[in-house]
């Protein structure tokens, strides 16, 4: 394997890790918030949805892939999921 594929995945890795643990804290939280203040709860939400989406586009921008991707969708998974629970 090359030592340049091997340095793409450890920076996404990081990256995801760094990413992705912002982005699920986001979206666990913005339904307790939501039932103090509806506003602040939606803002969390949609900041989770917008740090998820910035880490999938890092992502494939690590690996020369064009942005206008399906890899997109798993940016905004958390923040599907905590709509649930937001609305």
């Amino acid at each position: 394997m090359k030592i340049e594929t091997v340095q793409r995945w450890v920076v996404s890795v990081i990256l995801i890790h760094i990413g992705g643990s912002p982005t699920l804290a986001l979206a666990a939280y913005s339904p307790h918030l939501e039932q103090i203040k509806h506003s602040s709860g939606v803002g969390l939400w949609v900041m989770s949805g917008v740090v998820g989406i910035a880490t999938a586009a890092g992502v494939l921008l690590i690996f020369q892939r064009s942005l206008l991707s399906p890899w997109l969708v798993i940016g905004t998974l958390p923040m599907i999921v905590s709509a649930f629970y937001v609305f």
